[in-house]
């Protein structure tokens, strides 16, 4: 009766992997249903395999009486930890080596007698949409500096207004017929739309000119989309028809005798963004700018977020070799790492003051022993 109740190493190992298998499944499905909603950062998806790791390897110890594994799993949170500590701190570094100015404009941009109905200013034709803005720049900046528009509250992620496009039509052009995924906006008095579909017709419009002192600061337009969507998913021989000629007009016009692959802030806006807070880039200032340099942005107000409670922002910002500036990357390796390095500690104290016996024989003996009495 005795031998029944005593676990075997292979009985051991099957429960440690079938405990890291279910750790690893509700994992995976985890990142599959926030994927399929689109309601979580990659950088976060990339902490939580990293936290799944860690569990796994706790759970593992916990249910492992060999020492020597005992002793292993401490070495390895110890290196983990001293593997990601150096790198949050480098990553860090490198975010804090951005300089970002960000102005939310929408508000102040509307007239003090439409604060109160901003939706009847913004749909008025007659009033004048132009602002000024004022920009001082913080710290030293060195070109290029990437200007973004920043939306928020905007769903662009919603299932039917992703869907209403057709990729094969902005590919061929009038030469693809079936747009019915486009509706409601496939055609418009008896004539197809091209670009046609909700997310074409919702394109960004208000614009942007910048000047420093007496003189212009020249933005750069060019190559802001990715060089794959302008080769190969928007045609060089496909041109806007019908498009934004109805009675309800959308965003922004664009021009019938320039082809899609060239109309580069449609094919921005037209890679849809995952969350209801986005950047979008506008273009590039290849000047540096000095410290306590003012900026006057003078800015048309065209854009239509008044409906939904939406805000606008206008976001200059310098890069590093990791990108634009995000603490998260370097904040979740500070965590992963120092979380291991407190379970290390933690394990080690406790194997200190309860060490395991060596081996599954010894632990075979001990578990006997522990039975019969």
């Amino acid at each position: 009766m005795e031998e029944v109740h005593q676990p075997s190493a292979q009985v051991h190992g099957q429960f440690q992997d079938a405990l890291c298998d279910m750790v690893h499944s509700i994992s995976l499905h985890s990142r599959i249903f926030q994927h399929v909603n689109l309601s979580l950062h990659l950088q976060q998806l990339v902490l939580l395999q990293y936290l799944n790791i860690l569990w796994c390897l706790v759970l593992k110890n916990v249910y492992s009486k060999s020492q020597s594994y005992f002793l292993q799993v401490i070495s390895t949170f110890l290196l983990m930890g001293f593997i990601f500590i150096p790198v949050g701190l480098v990553t860090l570094r490198a975010s804090y080596s951005v300089v970002e100015i960000v102005d939310r404009y929408d508000i102040e941009c509307v007239p003090e007698e439409y604060r109160s109905n901003k939706v009847a200013y913004v749909k008025d034709d007659s009033v004048s949409k132009n602002c000024s803005r004022f920009l001082k720049v913080p710290k030293s900046m060195r070109a290029p500096i990437f200007i973004y528009y920043q939306l928020d509250n905007y769903y662009q992620n919603h299932r039917r207004y992703v869907k209403s496009r057709t990729d094969r039509q902005l590919l061929h052009g009038l030469g693809y017929n079936d747009t019915s995924s486009c509706r409601p906006l496939e055609s418009s008095d008896d004539l197809p739309i091209v670009p046609c579909g909700l997310i074409a017709w919702s394109l960004f419009n208000d614009t942007y000119k910048f000047s420093r002192g007496p003189s212009e600061l020249k933005v750069n337009r060019k190559d802001i989309a990715w060089k794959s969507d302008r080769n190969h998913k928007f045609g060089k021989h496909v041109y806007p028809f019908n498009f934004q000629n109805g009675t309800l007009t959308g965003g922004a016009k664009l021009d019938p005798t320039i082809p899609l692959s060239d109309q580069e802030d449609l094919i921005v806006w037209m890679r849809t963004a995952a969350l209801p807070t986005f950047r979008k880039l506008y273009g590039r200032i290849e000047e540096d700018l000095e410290a306590d340099d003012v900026i006057v942005v003078n800015l048309k107000n065209n854009y239509n977020t008044y409906s939904f409670g939406g805000k606008k922002k206008i976001v200059l910002s310098t890069s590093s070799w990791l990108g634009g500036k995000n603490d998260f990357l370097g904040i979740a390796n500070l965590f992963v790492g120092s979380f291991s390095i407190l379970i290390s500690i933690i394990f080690l104290v406790l194997h200190l003051k309860s060490p395991r016996p060596y081996g599954d024989t010894a632990y075979a003996s001990w578990n006997k022993k522990s039975i019969s009495s």
